[in-house]
């Protein structure tokens, strides 16, 4: 396989150290602002990693790990050289210009991934996979803690202070950023977490894999500090990168007529996690195992088969099974 990945932050990085140790990548190129910096780090991830002028025509797929409010011209340019794209952006702007890239990506037929990150990506996939089993699906419930490099908390930050949006009975409610706070219990070593409201795409991106669902609700750790400043500029540089974090889903149905609650998670460092998933996702799109057009990730492949990837990459998934 032949890659591309534009930009090499904290996601970035480790997206490229795990294509530079796949042997079934053959070309990996990777793009960012600092030219100074693509070929340090193309040079210390061997022979197979280059640096060149951002160009799409001649690779398999292209992953977008660049700051958030690049992604949909940059995947404009991968659709029109007809190469599928992945994107860990989690800003709710980009989820839903991405989105907006349908028809052309259908008309192309390329693959869209929208979302491959920790959340949205790992947790549509859990959620898709857990609903596998009950015959129909109430309510979604997304919630994450942690954050990536500093450009992932710059976001973590914007997001917590903007209005964000849930589905309920039938249409989009608004929901102010820090607001409706939830007790969320994360498996170990986080365990229970305040989570509130924030500018997050999860809702949007699991409305088509759960079209009968009459709530879908994302939700972010924060604490107290968080709210308060999150309006304000950041009053400090944000860390290098997060070494905790975790997502849990939870879903409500039915299942032979009797009501049943799911509740599943994952533990894992944010970056190493959000790299993870879109790197095995990248490299099923790459092969061609996922359908043209835009979605979330849950609508472009397998979930079953993601997450049994994501497992021999370390990253597993959680079922809480209640108090005995």
């Amino acid at each position: 396989m032949r890659l591309a990945l534009v930009g090499i932050g904290a996601v970035g990085g480790r997206v490229a150290r795990r294509f530079a140790a796949d042997p079934t990548v053959t070309e990996l190129w990777v793009h960012h602002p600092d030219p100074d910096r693509a070929a340090a780090v193309a040079d210390g991830l061997g022979p197979a990693v280059g640096t060149r002028p951002v160009q799409f025509d001649d690779v398999d797929a292209v992953v977008l790990a660049s700051p958030c409010g690049t992604h949909a011209s940059l995947a404009r340019r991968v659709i029109a050289a007809g190469r599928p794209v992945i994107s860990v952006s989690d800003s709710i702007d980009d989820v839903r210009a991405l989105l907006a890239l349908d028809a052309l990506a259908c008309e192309r037929e390329v693959s869209v991934v929208v979302g491959a990150g920790l959340a949205p990506g790992l947790t549509d996939v859990i959620a898709s996979f857990a609903a596998r089993d009950l015959d129909r699906v109430h309510e979604v419930h997304v919630a994450k803690y942690g954050t990536g490099g500093p450009a992932c908390a710059r976001q973590h930050h914007r997001a917590l202070g903007a209005r964000g949006v849930e589905w309920r009975d039938g249409r989009w409610v608004p929901r102010p950023g820090g607001t409706g706070r939830h007790l969320g219990w994360f498996p170990e070593p986080v365990d229970g977490a305040d989570c509130y409201h924030a500018a997050l795409p999860d809702p949007i991106l699991l409305r088509p894999v759960f079209s009968q669902a009459t709530r879908l609700t994302a939700r972010m750790a924060a604490t107290r500090r968080d709210r308060f400043t999150s309006r304000l500029p950041m009053l400090r540089p944000p860390h290098p990168e997060g070494t905790v974090g975790a997502v849990r889903v939870e879903l409500r149905g039915e299942r032979d007529g009797q009501r049943v609650l799911r509740v599943l998670g994952a533990s894992v460092a944010p970056a190493a996690g959000a790299a993870a998933v879109a790197g095995c996702a990248a490299v099923t799109v790459a092969k061609g195992d996922s359908s043209p057009g835009a979605g979330g990730l849950a609508t472009r492949v397998d979930s079953r088969d993601l997450l049994e990837d994501l497992r021999v990459q370390g990253v597993r998934v959680a079922v809480f099974e209640g108090l005995r």
